[in-house]
């Protein structure tokens, strides 16, 4: 370790399989020596994870590095690290318009990061890797952390997201990630389940599954139901008590995969699919396929193998070419399906996507106001399902004390994922009671909201 550069400070972006990639980063640090501190006034460097799938993301990685770069006028800042997916898509730009940056790393790059952060404590043909990196054409990436890979976990101890695979082999017109994350390609069984052991030993009860598209988990391996068979061996793993998917697709969601969710009493009957739209027009505009009725299909055969599955979906709306009838129809299809959590965005239009080169483009204000009538009708729905649960006994995880007070503790049910869904607040404590985040209760639901649910201990 340089004697300059000690204390690293991290700032991690976007979505959950960043995170992932920051704890790595971390892990690897900590491994040669280095302190993590959250005090950025006194970090030697800085690291900061971007994220560049939509332009407010893009926006919000751009202010953060300035952010950042302005700790070397006032603090102890010595150097600036940037890496992710920002890194991926806009490489060069990052280096020549933002001088304030010393180093970048792609999302191909994680193990360069001791490299990047202290180049002068690392082998000469690495800090030399760093220093060139910004000139030099490159492949899409190809790194695949395992469980060998040190991880310092940034989420509460109680629970982790687990990467099962990297990269993306859809070309939606919508999207950047395959240019920024690589070519599909899973993690071996044997590894993920090596380190569910490792982070159950840690005390995480609760292992979310993330991929960029988690249903496709193992095709490239010649496996043709790996997630299944891959949730049936997590579910074996002592300690750990719930198994969460998240980000599966449509066309490839087996009728095994919903059988070991059905039978298996650790996997979650939560199915997380985003589906973007409803309209065949739409579908086919976004390189999506399908339609309306094989969609309405699919959930149903979700809700047949799985009674009790709470159905959660993000839906795109102002992409290019969408009309009135095809909102229309995509209102209908939140009606009739009826889903328990929904998340609605406006499209944003991505240079180097398909989507950019479509004509039709649709008023920022049309979306706005598509977005929000999609929301209030979402929200009438929710209300409608948390109250048909008024007076029902659940058992439900233990988070803590409420973000909102801390006169009320805060738990989560099966059918509430971390960060994206909703809460329950416990209002009505027993004297003695003595549990702790992590725990988990039999709870009454009391009362509920559009989102969140309040309820009492039993």
């Amino acid at each position: 370790m340089s004697s300059k550069i000690q204390k690293i400070g991290f700032v991690s972006l976007g979505c959950p399989k960043n995170l992932v990639d920051s704890e790595v980063m971390m892990g690897q640090l900590q491994k040669h020596g280095y302190e993590l501190t959250t005090d950025r006034e006194a970090a030697d460097v800085m690291v900061i994870n971007t994220c560049g799938f939509i332009q407010t993301a893009k926006e919000e990685s751009i202010n953060t590095i300035l952010e950042m770069a302005e700790l070397k006028e006032s603090a102890n800042l010595k150097r600036l690290v940037v890496a992710g997916c920002l890194v991926e898509r806009y490489r060069q730009d990052l280096l020549t318009q933002l001088p304030e940056v010393d180093a970048v790393l792609g999302t191909g790059e994680l193990e360069k990061i001791v490299a990047a952060v202290d180049p002068a404590a690392v082998a000469a043909q690495d800090a030399a890797f760093v220093a060139s990196n910004a000139w030099m054409t490159r492949g899409l990436p190809t790194y695949l952390y395992d469980e060998n890979s040190p991880r310092v976990l940034a989420t509460p101890k109680h629970f982790a997201y687990l990467k099962i695979a990297e990269g993306c082999d859809h070309t939606c017109a919508f999207c950047a990630i395959p240019q920024m994350r690589g070519n599909y390609r899973s993690r071996r069984a044997g590894s993920i389940l090596r380190e569910a052991e490792a982070l159950a030993e840690q005390g995480v009860k609760e292992l979310v599954l993330i991929s960029q598209d988690s249903t496709q988990y193992g095709l490239d391996l010649g496996i043709k139901d790996g997630l299944a068979d891959l949730l049936r061996s997590l579910a074996r793993v002592d300690g750990i008590e719930w198994i969460r998917v998240m980000y599966t697709y449509p066309n490839s969601l087996s009728d095994a995969t919903l059988a070991a969710m059905a039978e298996e009493s650790k996997v979650c009957n939560y199915l997380d699919m985003p589906l973007q739209h409803a309209s065949a027009n739409m579908l086919k505009r976004m390189r999506r396929g399908g339609n309306r009725q094989l969609l309405e299909k699919l959930m149903n055969r979700a809700k047949q193998f799985v009674p009790e599955i709470t159905l959660r979906t993000t839906l795109i709306v102002g992409f290019p070419g969408e009309t009135d009838a095809d909102f229309d129809e995509l209102m209908h299809f939140v009606r009739d399906v009826e889903f328990d959590r929904v998340g609605v965005f406006t499209y944003s239009d991505e240079e180097g996507t398909h989507g950019f080169d479509l004509d039709g483009k649709v008023p920022a204000r049309v979306m706005r106001t598509r977005r929000a009538r999609l929301m209030r009708e979402q929200a009438k729905i929710s209300k409608k399902k948390n109250r048909a649960i008024i007076g029902k006994q659940f058992r439900a995880m233990l988070e803590g004390v409420s973000q909102e007070t801390d006169l009320l503790l805060q738990a989560r049910l099966e059918s509430q994922a971390p960060e994206v869904d909703g809460h329950v607040l416990i209002n009505d404590i027993p004297e003695n009671f003595t549990a702790k985040p992590g725990d988990f209760l039999s709870i009454e639901i009391t009362e509920a909201h559009e989102y969140d649910l309040v309820a009492r201990v039993m």
